[in-house]
């Protein structure tokens, strides 16, 4: 009987993800996803957590979505516990492309408010695709919580997370809106620009919610002084 390590073609698999040219590791992934095989699945999470590559990590997650959830996502909310924020991040982006909501439990609010900016907005992105409807509005809040963090792309992708809720963000930006600080009022209130007016751009958003605050705007996001 041939084991998986006596396998040519899981040798050449693994060989290939673990090549030091990207180029080679790139080109294995897309064979691995082309022709699925649960015994590298392991080696593919593995993987993401270490390659440096952003097209690479990418082919690696279209080829884990390739495989069976049933083995996929359980590798990955094991992940999600790792000291290492790429191995955090990777996983979560690769539970957001599974769209499986059986990962939601493990979306927590320690990696939903993750001292790492690229780990924090993985979470934020993978919370609104796996949220039950009756939770939203929990999830909102935890989101609202983190409003004005960071620079431009973490404020974006944290605007783009809260529009995606719809209504049931409406009650955490209303009291966003009423925040002491003025830069989290001013990043609330650009985020109900843009939910508004999706055409009108996050920078114009910014500018025109700095304008607004300098004005005096507190509370109601929806006033306009």
């Amino acid at each position: 009987m041939t084991t998986a390590n006596e396998d040519p073609a899981v040798t050449r698999a693994l060989r290939g993800l673990a090549h030091t040219d990207a180029s080679v590791r790139l080109r294995t992934a897309l064979a691995v996803g082309s022709a699925p095989d649960a015994r590298l699945v392991d080696r593919l999470v593995e993987r993401c957590a270490a390659e440096p590559d952003f097209s690479v990590r990418e082919m690696l997650t279209w080829a884990l979505t390739r495989h069976p959830r049933d083995l996929t996502v359980p590798r990955l909310v094991g992940e999600l516990r790792s000291e290492r924020p790429r191995a955090r991040s990777q996983a979560l982006h690769t539970l957001s492309k599974t769209g499986d909501r059986r990962a939601w439990p493990a979306i927590t609010p320690a990696l939903l408010t993750d001292p790492d900016d690229e780990v924090a907005r993985a979470a934020w992105r993978t919370a609104v695709v796996l949220v039950p409807e009756d939770e939203a509005p929990a999830l909102a809040a935890v989101l609202a919580g983190q409003l004005g963090r960071g620079g431009r792309e973490t404020r974006l992708s944290l605007s783009r997370a809260l529009i995606a809720l719809g209504a049931a963000a409406g009650p955490a930006l209303y009291a966003a809106a009423a925040h002491p600080e003025p830069r989290v009022r001013e990043h609330t209130l650009a985020t109900e620009e843009l939910r508004r007016d999706p055409d009108a751009g996050f920078d114009f958003a910014i500018e025109e919610a700095k304008r607004r605050v300098a004005l005096g705007a507190y509370g109601d996001p929806n006033g306009r002084p």
